[in-house]
């Protein structure tokens, strides 16, 4: 009997210690990333299951295929292998004709609802004219249709449109009616902990397309640590993490005098033409220190992603040092955005208002009753909070009863913003609230002040007139009061009246319904893809206003939205459409941490002084031409319909440099020896990969590291048989040569070139 009570305790004892290994190894094991791949319902030789709309018609059956259809008609498709979510409809469709002239066309879905007597079988309701009537219309014939949904692209079928004829399918994608309605849905399971490699590899994939989108690139290390914690505990251990790192703290440089060459205060001890006047002048009057500070920390510290939302935040609140004289400066700025970067929106809105470097850029600091300047009013409500045109919650445009879109604010509404961001200018006075203040040089490091340093209040800068803000459904900031009476004589009244208009200001911008979709659609373009569908732009948004906890504006939920939305995760995504162009500053750092970047004797760490690499590439860090960045949110890439930001920078010129940068760097590193303004030097650091190309003379053992490091382990059998062609051809009895040309031809494909 005993034992047999030590059996029965030993089965749960058994069970428990099992699940707390499980726990304990394996502590947040992620959820299967992956969606089903949709599939669009074909006929006999590949033709789509279609019909004229816009009523649905049942049952669904080959006798139903329609061969033709008019142009600007409405159309119902087919589909099935879906797993929506509560909410997801149409605007998480997208669906695309290619005509014989290969021209692709995207045409507008205007309804999804599931086809009556079908299990799982969708009818998708497009009209068939193009979205954006990027061209005039499709070439007659056939057009090569195919459905996208999550990054996935459907099967390609074949409707006609006006006639037939002019594109064929591949022998592989037309799939009868018959075999897709008896289909089951392709699911993966979740791990029930059988085994610690299973889990460990199973969605590497998706774990290296995460550091892409999270980070400043890929390193074993850090795909191992995700291995092992999960997604979202990384997340939340980032979130807590010190920045900048503890070996790379934010350089502390004093404020100068405005005149490089102030003897006392500037540069101008130094005698001309020497090394000291050169560094004094590049360590304060260039923003060489912040770059060399920003590679450092994106090469090798361990905050990478308050470093990367940092950065796309500074590309949405955009200062250049093309206007912003020293590096302090520049450095006060970067200081706002990345204590900001995980806190509210609002108050980032708040602190970069009254930043003296947002102030200096957009003339906010010499705004006054008297001379009032528009420019920080128009660019706070144009790019950085609500945008031109009203939108709906998804992002899309709203509409009035002709088809314009409906703009957000006239010049009205731009004066009445302009007196509301008048009198604040340089914290200069020797105050407790100054503390960086220094006799005869401007304060660019506290925030500014109202200027109420005046020997009467008739002189004060601040305008006191009532303003009329944007009115909007549920607003209660709309009517600013005039200030009088009690601001008539008291300094202290008006600098109440100033400070609550303020206030007010920003919190009738941060409460328009168009901030949480406008602020979520570009902070998904600068992490994860430059054409978002509506409906992920939605769910974000939605996070925006409300965190679920009834909290507006909350950075923290609304970067775990955009991170781990089913859009942006699973292992692959086969929509030609998604991804966004790897800028300039993000192609650099990924290539770099992939190779292992070290200093020019690999002895230590890069100085991150890599101007060289950088200099033709169209994206000089901190130095962005315009307000409106490097590249405009609303770029379509010339002769498609795709929405591609970063395309922008993409001419015949920087396609070149971008070979040229790594030609450089794997084959000419001697141009990042060490220098007057390069102490250590960059040079990357290749053993592994020469190891690989050792240890397999065939090259495969080399391709599939690169494939592993460089291309989330998704690159094509076609590349792949290219690069392993072209590192075949170099003798074996060179591992170094052949892993140079296999980095190199990798990152110069536009497989690499393109996040996906």
């Amino acid at each position: 009997m005993a034992r047999a009570f030590l059996l029965k305790l030993s089965r749960p004892l058994v069970l428990l210690s099992a699940l707390i290994f499980v726990t304990t190894v394996f502590p947040q094991l992620d959820p299967d990333p992956n969606s089903p791949t949709p599939v669009l319902l074909s006929g006999k030789g590949g033709r789509a299951v279609a019909n004229y709309g816009p009523s649905i018609p049942d049952p669904i059956s080959n006798e139903r295929i329609r061969t033709v259809f008019e142009p600007d008609s409405i159309v119902i498709l087919y589909a099935s292998n879906f797993d929506f979510l509560p909410g997801e409809g149409e605007n998480s469709l997208r669906v695309y004709g290619i005509d014989r002239q290969g021209r692709q066309f995207r045409f507008p879905v205007l309804g999804l609802s599931p086809a009556k007597y079908s299990r799982d079988i969708f009818a998708v309701t497009i009209k068939l004219t193009d979205e954006i009537r990027y061209w005039p219309t499709p070439e007659k014939g056939d057009l090569e249709m195919y459905l996208t949904w999550r990054g996935l692209s459907s099967n390609r079928v074949l409707l006609g449109f006006g006639g037939t004829g002019g594109r064929q399918l591949e022998p592989t994608t037309g799939s009868h009616l018959t075999t897709q309605l008896s289909k089951t849905r392709s699911r993966n399971s979740i791990f029930d902990g059988r085994s610690a490699e299973y889990v460990g590899y199973r969605w590497s994939s998706d774990r290296m397309r995460f550091l892409q989108q999270a980070t400043f690139g890929a390193t074993p290390t850090l795909d191992e640590k995700i291995r092992r914690v999960g997604i979202r505990r990384w997340i939340a251990t980032q979130f807590e993490a010190p920045f900048p790192s503890s070996a790379n703290p934010y350089p502390n440089i004093p404020l100068k005098n405005s005149d490089a060459a102030n003897a006392t205060n500037g540069c101008g001890m130094f005698a001309s033409g020497t090394p000291e006047l050169r560094i004094c002048i590049r360590d304060h009057y260039s923003m060489y220190p912040v770059q060399t500070w920003f590679f450092r920390e994106a090469f090798y510290g361990e905050p990478q992603l308050r470093h990367r939302i940092s950065w796309a935040l500074s590309q949405i609140w955009v200062i250049s040092g093309v206007d912003t004289q020293q590096s302090s400066h520049m450095l006060a700025y970067h200081k706002v955005l990345s204590d900001n970067a995980f806190g509210n929106y609002r108050q980032l809105m708040e602190a970069l208002t009254l930043n003296p470097g947002m102030g200096n850029y957009l003339d906010m600091a010499r705004s006054t009753r008297f001379s009032p300047n528009e420019n920080y009013p128009r660019e706070i409500l144009q790019l950085f909070t609500i945008g031109l045109f009203m939108l709906n919650p998804d992002g899309t445009l709203q509409l009035d009863g002709v088809g314009n879109p409906i703009p957000t604010y006239d010049q009205e509404d731009v004066n009445n913003f302009t007196k509301v961001f008048t009198g604040w200018t340089f914290c200069n006075a020797a105050a407790a609230a100054c503390p960086s203040a220094l006799p005869g040089i401007v304060n660019y490091k506290d925030p500014m002040i109202l200027n109420l340093n005046v020997t009467t209040v008739g002189n004060n800068r601040h305008d006191l007139t009532a303003k009329t803000l944007l009115n909007y459904p549920g607003s209660t900031t709309t009517n600013v009061a005039a200030c009088t009476g009690t601001c008539d004589d008291n300094l202290t009244n008006i600098q109440n009246y100033a400070n609550g208009s303020l206030d007010q200001t920003l919190d009738n911008i941060f409460f328009h319904p168009n901030t949480p979709p406008f602020v979520s659609k570009l902070l998904i373009q600068h992490l994860v893809t430059s054409d978002p569908t509506p409906a992920y732009v939605a769910r974000v948004a939605a996070v925006f206003a409300d965190n679920g906890l009834g909290v507006r504006g909350d950075m923290k939920s609304v970067i775990r939205a955009v991170l781990l939305d089913p859009e942006a995760r699973g292992d692959v995504k086969t929509d030609p459409n998604f991804g966004k162009l790897r800028e300039p500053v993000q192609l650099i750092t990924n290539v770099l941490r992939a190779a292992n970047v070290k200093s020019f004797n690999l002895a230590q760490n890069s100085d991150g002084s890599i101007q060289p690499l950088w200099g033709n590439l169209g994206q000089n860090p901190f130095n962005s031409p315009t307000v409106f960045n490097y590249y405009s949110a609303d770029n379509v890439i010339p002769g498609t319909t795709l929405l591609g930001p970063e395309f922008a920078l993409m001419t015949t010129g920087t396609s070149i440099a971008r070979a040229n940068f790594m030609n450089t760097l794997l084959f000419n590193p001697n141009s990042l020896n060490v220098a007057e303004d390069r102490p250590l030097g960059t040079k990357v650091e290749l053993a592994e990969y020469i190891a690989a190309a050792t240890a397999d003379t065939s090259g495969n053992q080399l391709l599939e590291l690169v494939n592993q490091r460089m291309m989330n382990n998704r690159m094509s059998a076609e590349m792949r048989s290219r690069v392993l062609t072209a590192v075949q051809a170099i003798a074996s009895n060179n591992p170094t040569l052949r892993a140079q040309n296999a980095i190199y031809l990798t990152a110069t494909s536009s497989q690499f070139q393109v996040q996906r």
